[in-house]
């Protein structure tokens, strides 16, 4: 199905980030394409790094990254004030409720299951993004 989706005029602006490019490069083809402004991280502390110049509208985190996993890094985001209403999504493959648990009880607004499913990934980031 193609997307049917397509941002207004000033593109919101993701923050994407996974250790795995196989892991980010479905979900930013798919945001690319809906006319979202994709920034790309490996890693958490590259993220947090990124975070200092960049104001994104949404943040899509992995769980596992060297030197800081999506868990610190949702923490790290958390303590900012000027980012603390941003909404973070994490992506990944587990299935587990107690990841899913853990990372809402430390700020993440959402999970989204991988493989990617580009019209459930463009639905999520606009849906958290107006809120």
């Amino acid at each position: 199905m193609a997307l049917e989706w397509r941002v207004a005029a000033v593109p919101l602006t993701v923050l994407l980030q996974h250790r795995l490019p196989r892991m980010t490069d479905p979900a930013e083809a798919a945001l690319a394409a809906a006319g979202f402004e994709v920034h790309l991280s490996s890693d958490g502390v590259e993220g947090l790094s990124r975070l200092i110049m960049l104001r994104p509208d949404v943040i899509i985190t992995g769980i596992s990254m060297p030197q800081l996993d999506g868990f610190g890094f949702i923490e790290a985001v958390r303590r900012l004030d000027y980012l603390r209403a941003v909404p973070i999504l994490v992506m990944s493959a587990s299935k587990s409720g107690e990841l899913k648990t853990r990372a809402r009880n430390i700020g993440a607004s959402g999970w989204l299951p991988y493989p990617i499913d580009s019209q459930q990934l463009i639905e999520t980031v606009m849906t958290v993004a107006v809120r």
